[in-house]
């Protein structure tokens, strides 16, 4: 299966010091939106089948931030498009042997 894997990092900005539960209803609002969300301690790892599924998923994440009360949020992404293997989280995992 031919998946698009990113991975996603938000930087709210301008409304005190803690943004972990602005950064759940962002996970929260991009599995709404159709793509396979993974939250870690460091970013959020999304799998869709299309480039344009994951940029409306974190589009809609950026808007939920915003939406919050933050003045900005700065975006970081990653992307991997693979179209000769498959490419999914759970395949990336089984590679090196992390249960999940």
């Amino acid at each position: 299966m031919f998946m698009i894997i990113a991975d996603v990092t938000f930087y709210p900005v301008g409304k005190g010091e803690s943004a972990g539960d602005t950064i759940r209803r962002a996970v929260e609002v991009m599995e709404k939106s159709g793509v396979h969300c993974y939250p870690n301690s460091m970013a959020t790892v999304l799998e869709a089948a299309t480039i344009d599924e994951i940029f409306n998923a974190i589009k809609t994440a950026e808007t939920e931030i915003l939406k919050s009360g933050f003045k900005r949020v700065e975006t970081i992404i990653k992307i991997d498009h693979r179209t000769d293997k498959d490419n999914t989280v759970k395949h990336k995992l089984d590679r090196i042997g992390v249960t999940h």
